[in-house]
């Protein structure tokens, strides 16, 4: 029998059985595929040493006009600006105290635990705060210098104490710290997984409620952060959802804190109570004509969760304003950050910025689930938001709302025919998931439609159109735009938009839709690596709440690969020599900069393979002897002396049977890559023993030594007939 070529199809597909795909590749982890034969995927290396808080789930990159190259990496714990390796911190503060605390430090003997007595606002544990103008805390080691530093919060004491953990074990116990002490909160810390709960998250707007309205129905008690809501017949459970507008402050507790979501405890049939952030200064009852809107329906995201709603993810959105950034955490206040005060300096909420260049900032919008600034026509936008109203700056937050600032001015947000000004409710969906910058439109994604959303002009400012409804997409981050094509995963199959909406193909489509943790879907996350023509999407498969697969689509050569890789972040930027990724180590990767795992202090090997789909013998009638393997390979981007492979031939009877015993011979290479980096021509393993016998064959490559890297050529095997049984 003459010898057999072994020639594949590139790309994996598992839409049918193993032997259905003859002639294809069934198998791989760690292998891409270029001009149409896989290949080991290049490793990755340390960006820096340093390392971040929390888990980086967004990553942003551009250049300021001082050709200063910066990376944003926004974290669950914080925001940074990276700048020659080193991660600055630039976390907004979203409250001051106001007044100054009065000795507010409790320092015990024989600890460093030190507690801080705050009334003005209510911390959760694990968020970070900064004193400062505080004092030594008498006839104590406790000095000034050691409390005017950043501090994360231990642990709550009660709803008015927390402890702080100082480098300093006290000699003695006092109360102190002077009464000019300021404590400057940052943004509170997100989760790192999407949890099931009672909180709500950036799932779907409550499907049914009620609307009323009330007669100063709160009472508050001083010194207390809880306040009771009377409503006749309020008919609510615990874990339902109310949302108060109008309302006028209370007790010292703000407006703005008062005109939001709670989810209530329940009294009895006419009263309930909320917790707010701060406590109050006065035991009072008022409120004023407050309007309520009560949960009675489902909600959560995808489906109905009996348990609740999911808890918010953290998810940051960055985009540039000029050289300037603009950020805001899924479900929280936009900041922007100035490069002009430099990466020593944090950013300021736009609302505190809008005020301070005398515009009204009370209507910047209170919260967003993302903020995007167009670029060539110079507006600020939020995707969810709460209307303006110039009577009342705490209006209920819409998440189907988009609201945008004047052009060319990030502070002013109120509309007026002197301005651009503006904002429009989107219809389809109860939700905005995400936008997306494209060439010349702005698309819009809701939990069921996507939007083009273009720039009119006066009057209309930003006009909005249906591009499809009845679709979907998995989560904020799902969506990637390469050459203005944009492609995005929904909840169960691949779309692509390129003019208009149509399902991109996908061979894997069972093998994937099937293994991905839904409850966990915010989670996944779209990249590109250029170089490559790929586009990567990452998730976590059944039974994981952490990420640990891949996807890749190369959209080039159309075809499809999968593999298992542990990432939060990617982002491939032409102003950086390599894609970037954030790992679960909190750190930032290069990858394609190596040929191994260099994530830690000493290289690691790569395990990658391929295995081919089962083929038959000739033509399967007759069993087959496989004798010997000619391999066809190079190994050009290896950096040891003499790289090497193995190759299984895996023989089978029928398609019913497991595989027999196969050999798995090396093909080691005869060139030093230690000391050349490439080879026109190379000197391999010539032919490879083996003896295996079936009707039907598959073939696998793997490799797991440091330093090697390969493509497979079209090797091929020798087969001498062997009988029908």
């Amino acid at each position: 029998m003459p010898l057999q070529k072994l020639q594949f199809r590139p790309g994996l597909n598992r839409e049918g059985t193993d032997y259905s795909n003859e002639g294809g590749w069934y198998d791989a982890d760690k292998v891409r595929f270029r001009s149409g034969f896989p290949e080991k995927i290049g490793g990755w290396t340390r960006m820096a040493n340093a390392q971040f808080l929390g888990l980086a789930r967004s990553l942003w990159n551009w250049l300021a006009l001082n050709s200063s190259n910066f990376l944003g990496v926004g974290t669950n714990v914080k925001y940074y600006i990276e700048q020659g390796g080193t991660y600055n911190d630039i976390t907004p503060v979203v409250y001051a105290s106001s007044p100054a605390l009065d000795n507010c430090f409790v320092v015990t003997s024989g600890s460093n635990v030190v507690t801080v007595i705050d009334g003005q606002y209510s911390p959760s544990a694990g968020d970070y705060v900064t004193f400062s103008n505080a004092v030594t805390v008498t006839g104590t080691n406790v000095t000034g210098t050691i409390l005017n530093a950043e501090y994360e919060i231990s642990s709550l004491v009660n709803t008015t104490a927390y402890n702080i953990v100082v480098s300093v074990i006290a000699n003695a116990s006092n109360t102190g710290g002077g009464n000019a002490v300021i404590a400057a909160y940052q943004e509170p810390i997100g989760l790192n997984v999407y949890v099931i709960g009672t909180g709500w998250g950036a799932g779907s707007w409550p499907v049914t409620g009620t609307t009323s309205t009330l007669t100063d129905p709160f009472t508050t008690t001083n010194g207390s952060n809880v306040v009771t809501v009377t409503q006749t017949a309020h008919n609510l459970t615990n874990g339902k959802a109310v949302i108060f507008s109008n309302a006028t402050a209370t007790g010292g507790i703000s407006a703005v804190l008062l005109n939001t979501l709670f989810y209530p405890s329940v009294i009895n049939a006419n009263a309930y109570s909320i917790t707010t952030q701060v406590n109050a200064n006065a035991s009072v009852t008022g409120g004023g004509t407050v309007i309520v809107y009560a949960e009675t329906g489902t909600h959560g995201w995808g489906e109905a969760f009996t348990s609740g709603i999911g808890q918010q993810l953290r998810l940051w959105t960055n985009d540039n304003f000029g050289q300037d950034l603009v950020i805001a955490p899924r479900g929280g206040q936009v900041s922007y950050w100035s490069a002009a005060t430099g990466v020593a300096t944090r950013a300021v909420l736009l609302s505190t910025a809008s005020n301070a260049a005398t515009y009204s900032g009370q209507f910047v919008p209170n919260a967003t689930n993302q903020v995007v600034a167009s670029a060539i026509q110079r507006f600020v936008i939020c995707f969810g938001a709460n209307p303006y109203d110039p009577n009342n700056s705490s209006t209920v937050f819409d998440p189907m709302l988009v609201r945008w600032s004047d052009q060319e001015n990030p502070y002013e947000w109120v509309p007026a025919v002197t301005n651009q000004s503006g904002e429009f409710r989107l219809s389809a969906g109860s939700f905005i998931m995400c936008a997306r910058n494209t060439r010349q439109e702005i698309l819009v994604w809701s939990d069921s439609a996507i939007y083009s959303m273009q720039y009119l002009g006066p009057p209309y400012v930003w006009g909005f159109q249906v591009l499809m409804d009845n679709i979907s997409i998995m989560s904020p981050n799902a969506a990637i735009t390469i050459n203005n094509v944009t492609y995005w995963m929904g909840v169960d199959k691949f779309y692509i938009y390129s003019g208009r909406v149509e399902t991109l193909p996908c061979a894997l489509w069972q093998y994937i839709f099937n293994d991905i943790n839904k409850d966990q879907a915010f989670q996944v996350f779209a990249g590109s690596n250029e170089g490559y023509s790929e586009i990567w999407w990452f998730y976590c498969s059944t039974g994981s709440n952490d990420i640990d697969k891949y996807i890749i689509y190369n959209y080039l050569e159309r075809v499809w690969t999968y593999g298992t890789m542990a990432r939060t972040a990617w982002l491939d930027s032409g102003i950086r020599q390599y894609p970037m990724a954030a790992d679960y180590n909190s750190r930032m990767l290069f990858h394609e900069a190596a040929v191994d795992d260099v994530s830690g202090t000493q290289p690691v090997a790569i395990d990658a393979y391929i295995q081919s789909s089962d083929f038959d013998i000739g033509d399967g009638h007759n069993f087959g002897f496989v004798w010997r393997i000619l391999p066809d390979i190079n190994f050009n981007g290896s950096n040891v002396n003499n790289p090497f492979v193995t190759m299984q031939v895996k023989p089978r009877q029928n398609s019913g049977t497991p595989y027999g015993t196969a050999d798995d011979p090396s093909v080691t290479s005869a060139d030093n890559f230690a000391n050349a980096p490439a080879f026109n021509i190379q000197e391999f393993t010539g032919q490879v023993y083996t003896r295996l016998r079936g009707r039907q064959i598959a073939f696998r490559i793997a490799s797991d030594s440091l330093g090697v890297r390969w493509q497979l050529g079209s090797p091929r095997i020798d087969i001498r007939n062997d009988g029908r049984r």
